[in-house]
C-alpha cells in the first residue's frame, strides 16, 4: 500500500529536495508551508497546504484530511544571528509550533516523525570529528531551540510511543543534480551560494571573516553535505520508521572538512571566476572547525554520501545559481 508523507516546511531549500525525492520513490506527498521563506515553485506541482503549524486548528484539519503515515519537519527558522537578536521568534516557531504539531499527531494517532536538526546543538566542539556522544551545549537560541525539540521528542517517545529520527546536519550545500531546484534564501547567509553570487556578478566580492584561526590556512573549516545526500538519509530513516524501527539520532556530514579559502578556490575552479576576497574580522561564535563523525548513520541507516567531493557540490550549486540569477534579475 502506498504510504502518505506530510512534509512540513516542504517549500524551503532542503524540504523541496525531500519532496522531489519522495515523489520519485512513489510516496503520496503533501506539503504544509506558510511560505514565509519557502517558494511555491520549488514544489514542482506537489500539493501545498498554506498555513502555520503553530495553529492547532490548521494542524487538526490538515492531519484529518491527509491522514499521513509519517511527518517530516523542515519548518524551523535557521539564522543564528537573528536567533540572538530575536529569540522569541525562534522559540515560538522552532519549539512551540513543533509541540502543536506533535500534539496534533498524537490526537490523530500518527506516531512517526523525522526531524531536521543541526550540528548547532553541540556548541563549541570539544573534539573533532563530532560524534553523537559529543556533549550538547548550544551557544545560541537557534541551537537551543533544536536541542529542546530533540529532548521533547525523547519524552514523547517514552510517554506516548511517538517514534522519531533526528538528523543533525552540518553544512547543507549544493542543489538538485537535474537543475530544477536549489538554494534560495532571502537574505542568503550560506557560504557557497554567497561565493557563487560573486561568480554571477550579483555581489562584488566575498568576505572572509577571520584569517587567524587554528587551522591549516587560518580560515574556518566546515563539513559540507550535498542536499541530495541529506534527502537520501531522510528517506532511509523514513523507511526504517515505517518498518517500526525505534527512535534514533544521527549526525550527517561527509567527514571531510574544507576551509573557507578552500571553498573559494573550488568555486574558482568550477566557475572560472577570480572571486575577489575581502578579509573581515572574526564573527562571534564561529568555532575554528566543525566536522561530522557520521559513522553511526553509515551503520544504522546504511547511508553513504554520493557527493563527497567539494567540486561536485559546487558544480550543482553553480548550475542552479546561473538559472536562479537569471530568474532573480527579471
Amino acid at each position: 500500500m502506498t504510504k502518505t508523507v506530510l512534509v512540513v516546511g516542504g517549500a524551503g531549500y532542503i524540504g523541496s529536495h525531500m519532496v522531489k525525492r519522495l515523489r520519485r520513490e512513489g510516496f503520496n506527498v503533501a506539503v504544509a508551508d506558510d511560505l514565509s521563506s519557502g517558494r511555491r515553485a520549488a514544489l514542482l506541482g506537489a500539493p501545498l497546504h498554506v498555513g502555520d503549524i503553530g495553529d492547532a486548528g490548521f494542524v487538526d484539519t490538515l492531519l484529518g484530511e491527509i491522514k499521513p503515515d509519517a511527518v517530516m519537519h523542515f519548518a524551523s527558522f535557521i539564522q543564528v544571528g537573528e536567533s540572538v537578536t530575536d529569540p522569541s521568534k525562534y522559540y515560538r516557531n522552532n519549539v512551540t509550533a513543533t509541540q502543536v504539531l506533535l500534539d496534533g499527531m498524537r490526537a490523530h494517532g500518527i506516531n512517526k516523525f523525522i526531524f531536521s536538526s543541526t550540528a548547532a546543538i553541540f556548541g563549541d566542539p570539544q573534539y573533532v570529528p563530532i560524534d553523537e556522544a559529543h556533549p550538547k551545549q548550544p551557544i545560541n537560541p537557534y541551537g537551543r531551540s533544536k536541542w529542546f525539540v530533540e529532548q521533547m521528542l525523547e519524552d514523547y517517545d517514552r510517554a506516548y510511543g511517538l517514534k522519531s529520527v533526528c538528523l543533525r546536519y552540518f553544512n547543507a550545500a549544493g542543489a538538485d543534480s537535474e537543475g530544477e531546484i536549489g538554494e534560495c534564501h532571502e537574505p542568503e547567509t550560506h557560504l557557497i551560494p554567497l561565493i557563487l553570487q560573486v561568480a554571477s556578478n550579483r555581489r562584488p566580492h566575498i568576505t572572509v571573516y577571520g584569517e587567524d584561526y587554528a587551522t591549516a590556512d587560518g580560515s574556518c573549516v566546515r563539513d559540507y553535505i550535498h542536499v541530495e545526500d541529506l534527502a537520501e538519509a531522510h528517506l532511509l530513516a523514513l523507511q526504517q520508521l515505517l518498518q517500526d524501527a525505534p527512535s534514533a539520532r544521527y549526525n550527517l556530514g561527509n567527514g571531510n572538512g574544507y576551509s573557507v579559502l578552500e571553498v573559494i578556490d573550488a568555486v574558482r575552479r568550477v566557475t572560472g571566476h577570480p572571486i575577489p576576497v575581502v578579509v573581515g574580522t572574526r564573527r562571534e561564535g564561529d568555532p575554528p572547525s566543525l566536522v561530522a563523525d557520521a559513522r553511526a548513520a553509515h551503520t544504522g541507516l546504511g547511508w553513504q554520501p554520493r557527493y563527497a567531493e567539494l567540486d561536485a557540490i559546487v558544480a550543482h550549486a553553480w548550475a542552479w545559481e546561473q538559472r536562479h540569477a537569471q530568474w532573480a534579475s527579471r
